[in-house]
């Protein structure tokens, strides 16, 4: 089974609202909710978690953008030693206006931190041919259906 677990500062210069749709515009189906960290309300955290379905409109945006190659990178970066989940950040100004990027560092305001679960390394393997197949020349060289990611 795949989880994503998504994740973003709100700052005393944002507004939940905009954080929150920063979030919906790269994952739309993200079950989300917002806490307070202080007393005063000065800044938050809106938290959100989906499914392998909920990755649609992000497998969407990476062919879209053409950055198959950079998320790619990005997932083997971020997988964790035992290679059932990674974590990669977000640009969580550019997320609210629809694009992907993936910045090198934490940004000033914040990034949007996802971490992709799997119940196994070979899961995780599948899912990650499906969001980011293998290229060569700039051009994917198996498409792998959303069907056969997640073990039965």
């Amino acid at each position: 089974m795949i989880t994503v677990k998504i994740s973003a500062r709100v700052n005393p210069t944002e507004t939940e609202v905009n954080v929150r749709t920063a979030v919906k515009r790269i994952f739309p189906l993200a079950d989300l909710t917002y806490n307070k960290t202080d007393d005063i309300g000065l800044w938050g955290l809106v938290e959100g978690t989906t499914g392998l379905e909920g990755l649609g409109h992000f497998h969407h945006l990476l062919r879209e953008k053409e950055i198959i190659d950079t998320a790619r990178t990005q997932f083997e970066v971020g997988m964790s030693k035992n290679a059932d989940s990674i974590s990669f950040r977000i640009s969580k100004f550019v997320a609210f206006v629809g694009c992907l990027n993936f910045p090198a560092d934490e940004e000033s305001l914040g990034s949007l931190h996802v971490t992709i679960s799997a119940d196994s390394s070979f899961e995780l393997q599948r899912l990650m041919e499906w969001l980011a197949p293998p290229t060569e020349k700039g051009r994917i060289l198996f498409e792998p259906d959303i069907e056969d990611v997640e073990s039965t």
